[in-house]
């Protein structure tokens, strides 16, 4: 005996299985996937645009545009980390040697601590140059230790991320090229009106472009003025602070508050008074001028979200996401505002946003895969 809406009811079950099984296979490579899809999206203009000067040829400038990505995105990375693991090892040696100016700044430096913290210090054996460069050292010993112990997972996770790198730029490729046949088969298939399915696809495509161009922006401003101002001060490895605070620059309103602050205590301590007043003021002026103007421009213009939104966003995100999750945070919380506005009547036809004409062209020349 067969109940009406059984044979729909048990496809729509499978259909649920299926899709969680899908999901559930992908998730290992999450980021490689979300990374591939944000650099498509980033990039696809450069690609469309080489298309039409190569006759049409769109595989040959999607391979095109992936070594462009490899060398404006990628080599410039590798330079950098060389260029960390070169200052880290200066300051791990300069550390190791016992020489006077670390000992003159670490005894000028406990000198000005409350009397707390110098019992606090004394009670742990951190009270002179010495001693602290003895638990340094026993700290890279461990450290070393623990390496060598775990040469097998280190390994296996340097695998697994040439892996994942590999997966998303096979996958950038391929987005890139068939990445508006996609779209077509992405908007077929969704159960809404026209006017919503492209909102709501071009709000994604917005606030992830707007994400991480903006951000990168103003990571890279920010380090490179950080690393600058560290350096004119005589502060030790400013490439390494000024990459620190590119990377903590992701954290919107605390950023490189969290490295700057510290040195300005530190010059203070130390009897430097200039370099602390003009690290203070460089980054208080400077520094705080070019967040505050940059990123509403370049993230909260083009997303349409209030800044304490996209803060609250990208906080939990990264709680939630990692690293990922300062671009996962922000999209959330622009899809779940434009979903109301669409139920509500806020967004309509007549203001909807709508998808790039020419990827809309592009998908419906392209023929099915």
């Amino acid at each position: 005996m067969r109940f009406n809406g059984l044979t729909k009811g048990f496809f729509i079950l499978i259909l649920l299985l299926v899709t969680w099984a899908f999901f559930d296979v992908l998730s290992p490579y999450f980021s490689a996937i979300l990374w591939a899809a944000i650099l498509a999206v980033i990039f696809y203009p450069v690609k469309n645009a080489l298309r039409i000067r190569l006759g049409d040829r769109n595989g040959l400038a999607a391979l095109l545009s992936v070594l462009l990505i490899c060398l404006i995105v990628f080599i410039p990375l590798m330079v950098i980390f060389s260029s960390l693991a070169f200052e880290l090892n200066i300051v791990y040696t300069r550390l190791q040697q016992n020489d006077t100016q670390f000992s003159t700044v670490v005894a000028s430096l406990f000198a000005h601590l409350p009397h707390w913290l110098r019992t606090l210090m004394i009670e742990h054996d951190l009270d002179t140059a010495a001693q602290i460069q003895q638990k340094l050292s026993e700290a890279a010993l461990r450290g070393g230790q623990y390496l060598a112990g775990s040469a097998f997972l280190i390994g296996k996770g340097t695998f697994g991320f040439a892996i994942s790198f590999g997966v998303m730029v096979y996958l950038l490729f391929f987005l890139l090229k068939d990445g508006p046949w996609l779209v077509r088969q992405i908007l077929d298939s969704l159960p809404l009106s026209n006017f919503a399915k492209q909102h709501l696809f071009a709000k994604f495509a917005g606030v992830a472009r707007a994400t991480v161009k903006g951000t990168a922006v103003v990571a890279l401003v920010q380090g490179l003025l950080g690393g600058i101002a560290f350096w004119i001060v005589g502060i030790n490895g400013s490439i390494l602070w000024g990459a620190l605070m590119a990377f903590l620059s992701l954290i919107p309103a605390v950023g490189s508050a969290i490295i700057w602050v510290p040195a300005a205590i530190f010059l203070f301590a130390t009897q430097q008074i200039w370099q602390g007043l003009f690290i203070v003021g460089f980054f208080v002026l400077i520094v705080g001028l070019v967040d505050n103007i940059l990123r509403p421009l370049l993230v909260g213009k083009d997303t349409k979200m209030p800044d304490y939104l996209i803060l609250i966003t990208t906080l939990g995100g990264m709680e939630i996401y990692g690293i990922n999750g300062f671009v996962i945070g922000p999209l959330i919380a622009a899809l779940f505002i434009a979903c109301w506005n669409l139920l509500s009547g806020r967004d309509h036809a007549g203001n909807a946003e709508e998808i790039d004409d020419a990827i809309i062209e592009e998908g419906k020349n392209s023929p099915d895969l």
